[in-house]
Parts: structure tokens; C-alpha cells; sequence
């Protein structure tokens, strides 16, 4: 292997191969990539591998490679849309029934897939927070209905986080359904009867008003019928024209006198219009009905960008949720935990605050009459003493009339390291970047719940409109205002250490709402610097809208921060690309190296030297 080659590269090259083979697809391209996995054409998608090779890396590859390829392999895309139930909970329940059949029937084949698929299911359900799920109504049904349809036909049991989802469920669902659930064994390989087997399952569950029409149902045809009242209609309307034509040829005065009258009816409605239309342009502007004006857009990135109700939409401050002696202690928590990297960071802290204070105090006016003499000009100087204007003067950089925003992907995705380093990073930074006379906001964003929360209950109670738009309850924190101490806010960070606060990740209404904070200030310059692990994600909305509708309002809300340029943006992403997002932005593939990006960063941000600043380290536009 040549040093230059990526270790992984083999890795991939197998898992690409192995894969084709369990799809039963020749022609099947596999890629590895940091979107989310999935199936364009002839195209998979896998998750990206580093080239460190971690095992968690190698199995979520290997596992989603194989469950994308059974659900290749054993799904017919037809019979699926047949039986297909028009409500979206029931759909919901029939899609993880469907994608738990295709699992298990080719585990049957190959019973090495179920350790590989376990992996993925194992990591989906850490990524979602399944495991710190404390109350029914925040586990999705469909994802427990999945699960028991897998453990039924595998036998075989769930990661934890999985059959702690499971768990909750259970007792509804064998109520319920028990006698149909065991029929799952005996209709993996058939879809069909499967699917009718999935229909009658989402019936006992209660959602039979989703399910639509019987696919299985011989209806009558009704093209006959309606052929028949046609020709019917249509031979009534023959005798007609027939006897009307014979009243015309009998009688051709009479014809004349008719075609006379209606003449004169067409041309009276005509002077009639005229007229009405006359007295309209006539009418004075203050006699015009006035229109309501129009609702105000919920973003102003993307006028068509909806929202179904902001009535549980929440702004609130990091302390009031949680007390005082909780934030202490989660504080506590935060510094035991990060303990070995803190003398990094610091390290890091105190580099960037030893820039920042050399460009304070080593800025200079030349070309005076006097001062601290020149050394450039110091030749000149000896050879002739009385030579002008050869002294300096030092004077301060403006550049402390500078606010800096720090906004924190506050989603399940982040749960463990990544955000407890983002939350050390945050505090260093905000007290280094303080003792140089900047002021920093350091603000997060997630949902109040999983699963739409309100949001999708009013949704649900008010008949499941179509294209709802975002359908969940929003939870923006204020970890730290820009003009609060950092003495005494610095408990605040350790609310990210809190159960159950990381949920789902909007990153677009997120971002315009920083955004609309940090241009509010009177400060000079402007920067907001975004700390994300991935792209937005919501079930609840994602569920009930084009598959891109979050992302695509995240880019238009980009753009417009970068069109209208009051705010210097930047990104940094935990694991993930988000370069195909943000102009200027960097990637990081392991979470320790997040101190060493959010100074560099911020050091070539206040670069004196322009040029400087377009060569931000590790800074680069998207391809």
C-alpha cells in the first residue's frame, strides 16, 4: 500500500462488494458518504468510514449495507404501493413492518446479518435518545412495531436502547394484536400476504380509518354503467335535437323571431355589464372594500417556509430550566468529566488571547513629525539627522467593538462527548475572548419533544391537514447573553449535561433566530460561529413533508446571512460535512480537535492582515 493511500480503502472496496452481492445487483453503485444513508436508482448510500477504522464506524457501515440491500433484494415496490394505507400513522406502522420483513427474511438466508444490523439499530436508537425515553407517549409506535416484528421472526433479542422502545409498547401491542403478531413467522417470504397480515395488524391498533380502500376488493366495474348513462344522455339528446330540428323546419318564422329575441336578451346583458363595470371604475378608493392584509411569512429566508402553530414554541433562559443547585451540580459533572482536556484547551485559550492582545498593542501610525524613531528609515536617519517625518507612533487596533455568538446544536446526535467538549470549548472561550474586551452569546437550540410534541397533537386533533409545514415544539436556550459576566452565567453550560434536554435539531429557524439576536446589537462587527454534527432532523415534520424541507430552508436561511453580510458566519462540523451548507466552514472528525478549530478560527478571524483572513486555517468554500 502506498503511504498515501486511505487504509479504509480496502475496508470499503469489500463492504461494496458484499454488499451487490446480498442485493442481487450487479449493477449496484455503493458509495460512502456523510448524508444520510439510503437508495437513489441504482445508487446506495453508505455511512462514511475514517480512516482511523473505528469499530463503531465498521459496523454501522457493514450493518446498514446489509439492511439496505435485503430491503433490495426481498421488496417489491408495487405490491408495497397496493397495499399501501392513506393515513400517515398507518403508513408509518406498514413502512417499519415492511423494512423489519425484509431484515428478518434475509437473516433467515444469512444469519451473519443479524450482528451487523444489530449494530445500526443499536446506533440509530442512541442517536434518537431512545434509551433515555422515560413515558409511552414519547416512543414512536411504528419503530416499537417494527421491533417486535423483528424480534418475533428472528427470535432474537434487541440492542438495549431498541427493547427499551419495545418495552414500553409491548403490553398495548400483544393486547391488541397478539394473534396477528404471531402470524409473522409464516408470512415473511410472501409480501402480499404480509402486507394484508400488516393492514389487519394497524386495524387492530386502532387506526382501521387510515387504512383506505381494500386493495383486495373485487369492485364492480362502474366504466359500464357510466358508458351506459352516457349513451342513455346522449340519446336523449339526439331525440331533442332531432325534434328541434324538425320545429325549425315546420316553422321558419318562428325560428327567426327566436333567434331575434336572443339577440336582443345577449346584447341587453352586455349594456348591463357595461354598466356595472362603469360604476366599479367610478367608485372613490375610500369606498373600496378593504382586504386583511397578509399573515407575515414565518421566515424571511423563504416566504413559502410554513409553520403549523408557534403557540408552544419556547425562548427561554438556560436557568429557568433547571435550579440553581441542579446547574451547579451538572456543572460539577461537566468539569469531573473534561477534567484531562481542559489543560488543552486552556493552552489554546491563552494562545488566541496572546494574538488578540498583540494585535491590540502593536498597531502603528508611521510617517511622524515624532515618536519612537523608525528602524526602517534608520539609514537615512545617520546619513542626514534632520530628515522629516521619520518616527512611528503605536496605537490600539479597532477591533474591540466586536460581539461574538456561539450557537450549539443542542440535539440528541450530540449526546456524550461531543457536547460536553462543545460546552468546556464554549466557556473557555467566552472567558478568553472576554478578557480581550469581546463580548460572546452563547445560545443552543433543540425541541421540547420528540415526536412533534403539541404541535402534532393539535395537528392530529384538528384532522391531519396536508403539508403542515415544521410540526414540532421549538426549545431555543440562552446559555449566556452577550452582556451577562461570564462569572455569572458560567453554571448555565452545564444544563447541556441534563437528561433528556437533546432532542430533534431544526437548524434553519435555529440560525434565523441567532441571527436576528446578533444583528440587534450595536456592536461593529459581528460574527456567529455554528457548532453542528449533522444536518437538520425532525421526524414529525420530515413525516409529513418533502424529504428535504428542513435542509432546504436551512441553505435559504445560509444564504441570506451571507447575502446580506451584517454577520461574519462560520460553521464547524463534529463528523459531519458541513462545507455542502456553509461558505466557510470545517470539519472535524473527532471531537478533541473541537478546541483547536473554534480558536484558529476565531485567531484568523481578527487577523490584522486581510489576506490572513481569507487563508482561515482549515477554513474553505464548498464544492
Amino acid at each position: 500500500m502506498k503511504p498515501t493511500d486511505n487504509p479504509a480503502d480496502p475496508f470499503k472496496k469489500a463492504v461494496a462488494e458484499a454488499t451487490k452481492t446480498l442485493a442481487d445487483d450487479g449493477d449496484l453503485t455503493v458509495t460512502f458518504t456523510v448524508d444520510p444513508s439510503g437508495v437513489a436508482g441504482d445508487t446506495m448510500r453508505l455511512p462514511q468510514v475514517s480512516r482511523r477504522m473505528s469499530r463503531e464506524e465498521i459496523m454501522l457501515a457493514r450493518g446498514t449495507g446489509d439492511a439496505l440491500a435485503l430491503r433490495r433484494r426481498h421488496h417489491d415496490a408495487a405490491t408495497f404501493a397496493r397495499y399501501n394505507p392513506s393515513g400517515q400513522i398507518a403508513r408509518d406502522l406498514y413502512e417499519a413492518m415492511e423494512t423489519a420483513r425484509c431484515e428478518a427474511l434475509g437473516a433467515r438466508q444469512m444469519p451473519g446479518t443479524l450482528t451487523n444490523i444489530d449494530a445500526k439499530i443499536a446506533h440509530e436508537a442512541e442517536r434518537k435518545g431512545y434509551g433515555q425515553i422515560r413515558s409511552q407517549s414519547e416512543a414512536p409506535l411504528a419503530v416499537a412495531a417494527g421491533y417486535l416484528v423483528r424480534e418475533m421472526a428472528t427470535g432474537r433479542k434487541l440492542p438495549a436502547a431498541a427493547a427499551h422502545v419495545l418495552d414500553l409498547w409491548r403490553p398495548f401491542l400483544e393486547q391488541q394484536a397478539s394473534d396477528d403478531f404471531s402470524q409473522v413467522d409464516h408470512n415473511l417470504a410472501d409480501q402480499a400476504a404480509f402486507a394484508r397480515l400488516a393492514r389487519k395488524v394497524i386495524a387492530d391498533l386502532g387506526y382501521a380509518d387510515q387504512l383506505g380502500d381494500d386493495p383486495d376488493l373485487d369492485e364492480p366495474d362502474e366504466g359500464d354503467d357510466q358508458d351506459a348513462e352516457q349513451d342513455e344522455e346522449s340519446g336523449d339528446n339526439q331525440s331533442r335535437d332531432d325534434s328541434e330540428d324538425d320545429d325549425s323546419e315546420a316553422s321558419p318564422e318562428r325560428s327567426q323571431d327566436d333567434e331575434q329575441d336572443q339577440s336582443q336578451t345577449t346584447v341587453s346583458m352586455d349594456d348591463l355589464a357595461d354598466q356595472e363595470l362603469s360604476e366599479e371604475a367610478e367608485m372613490p378608493d375610500a369606498e373600496a372594500p378593504l382586504e386583511p392584509p397578509p399573515p407575515a411569512p414565518h421566515s424571511a429566508a423563504d416566504p413559502n417556509y410554513k409553520v403549523y402553530i408557534t403557540d408552544f414554541d419556547e425562548e427561554i433562559r438556560a436557568e429557568d430550566l433547571a435550579e440553581p443547585a441542579e446547574l451547579e451540580r451538572l456543572r460539577a459533572y461537566l468539569d469531573q468529566q473534561l477534567e484531562p482536556l481542559k489543560g488543552a484547551v486552556s493552552r489554546l485559550a491563552n494562545k488566541l488571547q496572546r494574538r488578540l492582545q498583540a494585535q491590540q498593542n502593536r498597531s502603528w501610525e508611521f510617517d511622524r513629525e515624532e515618536g519612537t524613531l523608525d528602524a526602517g528609515r534608520l539609514a537615512r536617519v545617520v546619513a542626514n539627522p534632520t530628515t522629516p517625518l521619520s518616527f512611528k507612533v503605536e496605537k490600539d487596533t479597532e477591533f474591540r467593538d466586536t460581539v461574538v455568538t456561539l450557537l450549539i446544536d443542542n440535539s440528541g446526535s450530540m449526546r456524550g462527548r461531543p457536547i460536553s467538549i462543545a460546552a468546556i470549548c464554549a466557556d473557555v472561550l467566552a472567558r478568553t475572548l472576554e478578557r480581550c474586551s469581546v463580548k460572546v452569546e452563547i445560545l443552543g437550540f433543540t425541541t421540547r419533544a420528540w415526536k412533534g410534541g403539541q404541535s402534532r397533537e393539535r395537528w392530529l386533533n384538528e384532522g391531519r391537514p396536508q403539508q403542515p409545514g415544521r410540526l414540532n415544539d421549538l426549545r431555543h436556550i440562552i446559555y449566556k447573553s452577550a452582556d451577562a459576566p461570564m462569572r455569572r452565567t458560567r453554571a448555565n453550560l452545564g444544563l447541556m449535561m441534563k437528561e433528556g434536554l437533546l432532542k430533534e435539531n431544526i437548524d434553519g429557524e435555529a440560525l434565523e433566530w441567532a441571527h436576528r439576536r446578533v444583528v440587534g446589537r450595536t456592536e461593529a462587527r459581528k460574527i456567529l460561529m455554528v457548532i453542528s454534527d449533522g444536518a437538520p432532523v425532525d421526524d414529525s415534520t420530515l413525516s409529513v413533508n418533502p424529504a428535504n424541507y428542513l435542509e432546504k430552508h436551512l441553505r435559504d436561511v445560509i444564504a441570506m446571512v451571507e447575502r446580506k453580510r451584517q454577520v461574519e458566519l462560520i460553521a464547524i462540523g463534529i463528523g459531519h460535512d458541513v462545507t455542502r451548507y456553509y461558505q466557510r466552514a470545517v470539519t472535524i472528525t473527532d471531537v478533541e480537535q473541537l478546541a483547536g478549530a473554534m480558536t484558529e478560527q476565531l485567531a484568523s478571524l481578527f487577523d490584522a492582515n486581510p489576506r490572513a483572513r481569507a487563508r482561515m486555517i482549515g477554513i474553505r468554500k464548498a464544492s
